[in-house]
């Protein structure tokens, strides 16, 4: 099976490297176009046999499976390029979350599936959203959801689902980052602890919170309860997170839903469709 990659900038390269590094490829399997040469080069130092194409034309054509590891405008030019080199039974997967569905299957005669994927999967973790079209078959489902489970946890949710559910997956690991980056400089300042010491003891806390979460039958309230001893440390500074963060998370998802409705009206309107009004929860 020969899968190409349209695109190896930071998620196209992460998925090319984990695919390679989990097994679940080999670098003669891979296929890799670039508007920037200086990066396939690199990649194929990296990782000798892979196929450094000249032409997104020539990715697409020879592969099993096409990602389109693209930004959401770049998406109407890249399609009216390779669309008449592609075959029916060629699997084309976008891994940009406002491309919609439609959008690929109007102008591409392949099957189509939207995955998106996580920085987590670097470190073979997260989860991994998929969105199948309605040409895929089992067998076409299963080879997408196999793939990906070498490099994490493929989940199949509705397209209607995409925006909130990056959220979590995809988005997520930077919201994490930045409560613990505060959380991390305050301590520094209010206490002195050593920097490098307390981003570790961040770092296992929060791989450990989330095995409880997974592993371990806990809900979120559920593991606040069993830490937080009533009138206790614990419970007294949830009770100022509880103050101060109230309508954070709401304004989070509010932010998020718009830009994601503002990038797809503007893929409706280059793929010469009209976008239907939907409110910021509603995809």
């Amino acid at each position: 099976m020969k899968v190409g990659f349209i695109g190896t900038g930071s998620m196209g390269g992460l998925l090319i490297d984990t695919f390679l590094s989990s097994g679940a490829l080999d670098p003669s399997n891979i296929l890799a176009s670039n508007r920037s040469p200086g990066k396939l080069l690199e990649l194929q130092k990296l990782h000798p046999g892979l196929t450094v194409c000249a032409s997104n034309i020539e990715t697409a054509s020879g592969s099993d499976i096409v990602f389109l590891c693209v930004k959401p405008l770049q998406f109407k030019a890249l399609t009216d390029e390779i669309a008449p080199y592609l075959r029916s039974e060629q699997i084309v997967v976008s891994i940009t979350s406002p491309v919609q569905l439609h959008h690929l299957e109007s102008v591409l005669p392949s099957k189509i599936a939207k995955i998106i994927p996580s920085i987590t999967h670097s470190v073979k973790s997260g989860t991994s959203l998929c969105i199948f079209g309605s040409r895929l078959n089992k067998k076409d489902r299963q080879s997408l959801l196999q793939l990906f489970s070498f490099i994490g946890v493929p989940a199949e949710i509705p397209e209607s689902h995409t925006r909130i559910a990056s959220d979590f997956s995809s988005c997520g690991p930077a919201f994490l980052s930045y409560f613990l980056e505060r959380w991390i400089e305050a301590a520094v300042s209010a206490t002195g602890i050593d920097e490098a010491l307390v981003s570790r003891l961040a770092g296992e806390m929060l791989l450990g919170t989330g095995k409880l979460l997974t592993e371990g039958s806990f809900t979120p309230q559920e593991l606040q309860e069993r830490v937080a001893v009533r009138g206790g440390i614990t419970a007294e500074a949830l009770n100022h997170l509880r103050t101060s963060l109230e309508g954070v998370f709401e304004r989070l998802i509010t932010t998020t839903h718009d830009k994601y409705d503002e990038d797809v009206q503007q893929l409706d309107a280059s793929f010469g469709r009209d976008g239907i009004a939907q409110g910021p929860l509603d995809r």
